[in-house]
């Protein structure tokens, strides 16, 4: 997906994840939304030394909580809107080791098995802040 002006990123991990798995998702969602959304991450930078510093991310990536109902509506909410881009983050996926272990774990997963500990968002502003606005930062 290509990024597009006007466009918001949001990630929402469940509150009652411990903080360590918290983050663990949000990175996680965050490297993969760098990933696949086309133009999120900004060009690399030069400082006034000349050093060259990695882009980041230009639009703000607020990380938020829910509980894991809320989640997981969210995720179903997000697949139904064709101009948003969702990455779920299972409890799963939390679990295994390995990317191997992962895929080898999801082949025998039903969708409606896979527990929703996290989202990460991408999309229209008006459509992103529908799904999340209310929700709290992250803390």
């Amino acid at each position: 997906m290509a990024g597009r002006l006007g466009d918001k990123c949001a990630i929402v991990v469940s509150d009652e994840l411990p903080t360590g798995l918290a983050v663990n998702a949000a990175s996680v969602l965050a490297a993969t939304l760098g990933h696949r959304v086309e133009g999120l991450i900004g060009a690399d930078v030069k400082d006034a030394d000349g050093v060259v510093h990695a882009g980041i991310i230009h639009i703000p990536l607020p990380i938020l909580t829910a509980p894991s109902d809320r989640v997981r509506t969210i995720v179903q909410a997000a697949a139904a809107q064709d101009e948003t881009f969702l990455v779920n983050f299972s409890a799963l996926a939390q679990s295994c080791r390995t990317y191997d272990e992962y895929a080898e774990k999801m082949t025998a997963t039903a969708t409606a098995d896979l527990a929703s500990v996290g989202i990460g968002l991408y999309g229209p502003r008006k459509q992103i802040d529908k799904l999340v606005g209310a929700l709290p930062l992250f803390r």
